[in-house]
Parts: C-alpha cells; structure tokens; sequence
C-alpha cells in the first residue's frame, strides 16, 4: 500500500473555488477562469508514494509544488481530492487527530532552515521531540544520535548564529530524523545554498536515505538535482501534472513539448546508468565488473582503460556489456526516434 497518495487534488483561492473547480475539471486553464477572482494553484494533482521511496515534485515558480506540500500534511485545506497517509484521509480528520497523526507519521525540512535563533543545536534538534512531550533526557539523547548522523557531533552547545548555511540545514535535517517519523516533507531544503555546499546535502541525504529508508517527498525546482535524487519525479506546470516518471524516462521520453524543453540542458551523464547503456554485444565473462547503477559520467575512465565492461545488477545478475560506444550513444538521443514523432 503506498505511504501517500494523493488522488484529484485542488487548491483554489478565492471565494468561488468550488465554481473554478468545476471548470477546471472541465479542461480550463487557469489563465481562463480569471473572471471568477480566484487563484488556482494545484489542478487535479493525483500520484502515489510507495513506502521507502524519494518522490520528487519540480517545477518553476508558480506552479504549484509548495502549496501542494503544504496539502500533504494538512497545513492547508484541500478544495477538492484527497489527501491519504498509510491509508488515513487526512482531509476528513478533526484538527485534533490531525495533529497527532503529523506528529507521529510526518516531518518537515524548510528551505530557510527554520532553527529557533536562542536555542542550541541540540536544542532545535530536539524540539519536535519536546512538543511530542517526551522526556528531557529521552529527547536529548535522540537528538545527539541524529546530530552525529549528519555529522554535527561535539557542535550541540552551539547556536545557530554560530554556524554556516550547511551546518544549519544539518540541525533542520536532524530534527526532522530525531522524530522517527515514517515520512519526510522537504520543501526546497536545499536551494538557499551555495553549489558546493548543495551537493554535499545531496550526497549526504543519499546516504542516509540508503540506510534509514524513509519516505521522502522533495521539493525543488532544480531539474538536476530532481534527478540526482529522485526515485521518480513529478513535473509541475501550471498546477497540473506534465509527467511523473523515473528519470531516465522523462529524460528519453519526455511526455510533451514543455517537459522536453525542461530536460535539454541536463547533463545526461550524471543521470543515466550503466543499465541504460548497454552494448549490443555478447557477454565477456572475462571482463571487468561494473555495478548496474554506476552513473555514465563515472564510466569514461574505465572504458577508456578497458574496452568492454560487464554490467552486474545489485542482486548479481549479468545484465550486459557496455562499450565506449554504447556509453557515448546513450548522451545522444535517437535521432531517428526524434523524427518519427
């Protein structure tokens, strides 16, 4: 069953959003329906998020990514759809049981970090924590284990002042991880930071995602890193979905002409895998051994030394070859495929 699922979901401001509804449901533009004073910002945003997945929402300013994050744990109301966590529609709970039910399955990461400026970083990391009620001890001890996690160990009695954007949006990520929850909201969590720094959160989220498994749903509207990170990616455009898929497929398979434009300039190399360049060639049981998830970007230096390289999947099956040949066509999209749409 999936963690979230998201089935027709509207936000639509103003004071006629049930009529905005009805003719967007219909087919209408947002840009059509300006005569009713309203502001629509999700338009029948439906998907699923399976249990230990990242799901990324990107898209531009003004298409709809935070508000539909924010209808994710309840912080606004829906005009329509529904909003489901382990199976529970968040919609048709009370005000009591939802804050309960956030508590217990949901934490969230913000862009701006959001640490309380007179505590320390011990302290931040623990505020969750202390709103649940638990213990002083029972919560500082949490606390410093998911510090440590981030690599923030012996930095506890800092403030926040004290520290730099990264570190920062370190104590946000600990707090978060401190509350145990199944599930993790990160609205564009790491776009205030610098490019160096960015990467390193990146990396980093991998790592613990590997081996903490959480539920991540991320907000960006930064396409490269939607496709570092992202198990499968949802496409925002005006409030509607364009495409979800996993990153190979909207980068080979775009679902319409705004999406093919979004993916012109990634670096195909940082997001397609060995998997996706194989050879069409024998087997060479005597080749070199390559993991199935090894980026392209990472297979230059090894078939330059090496001719053909043998593809292993995680469970060590033999997938196939991949070549020098087979690496540089897999950057290039098919030229014949193009012309046949």
């Amino acid at each position: 069953m999936p963690v979230v699922r998201a089935d027709h979901l509207y936000k639509v401001f103003g004071r006629q959003s049930k009529v905005a509804v009805e003719r967007l449901a219909d087919g209408s533009h947002r840009d059509t329906i300006a005569d009713l004073d309203v502001t629509a910002a999700v338009i029948d945003v439906s998907f699923e998020v399976q249990p230990g997945e990242i799901f990324v929402v990107m898209g531009l300013s003004g298409s709809g990514k935070s508000t539909l994050i924010r209808m994710l744990n309840g912080l606004l109301d829906s005009t329509a759809g529904s909003v489901e966590i382990d199976g529970v529609d968040i919609t048709t709970l009370s005000q009591k049981n939802l804050l309960k039910l956030r508590g217990e399955k949901i934490s969230m990461v913000f862009q701006h970090f959001a640490l309380l400026p007179h505590r320390t970083v011990l302290e931040n990391a623990a505020y969750g924590l202390e709103l649940r009620g638990l213990p002083r001890a029972e919560r500082f001890a949490k606390a410093k284990e998911t510090l440590a996690l981030v690599g923030l160990e012996g930095w506890e009695d800092k403030l926040p002042e004290q520290l730099s954007g990264g570190m920062q949006q370190r104590v946000g990520l600990a707090r978060a991880l401190a509350a145990d929850t199944d599930i993790i909201l990160m609205d564009e969590a790491f776009s205030a930071l610098d490019p160096l720094i960015r990467r390193d959160m990146q990396t980093q989220l991998l790592e613990l995602q590997a081996t903490l498994g959480k539920t991540i749903i991320f907000i960006t509207h930064d396409l490269n890193e939607a496709m570092r990170l992202g198990d499968r990616i949802c496409v925002l455009r005006d409030g509607r979905v364009a495409q979800i898929g996993e990153a190979s497929e909207i980068l080979n398979a775009p679902a319409n002409e705004y999406v093919e434009r979004f993916v012109e300039d990634v670096d195909r190399s940082r997001v397609l895998t060995a998997a996706e360049a194989l050879a069409d060639a024998a087997v060479d049981a005597d080749a070199p051994q390559v993991s199935s998830d090894t980026l392209v970007a990472d297979l230059y230096t090894s078939v330059s030394t090496s001719d053909r390289l043998r593809v292993v999947s995680a469970e060590g099956d033999v997938l196939g070859m991949v070549t020098r040949e087979s690496v540089l066509a897999s950057l290039v999209r098919d030229e014949n495929e193009e012309a046949a749409k």
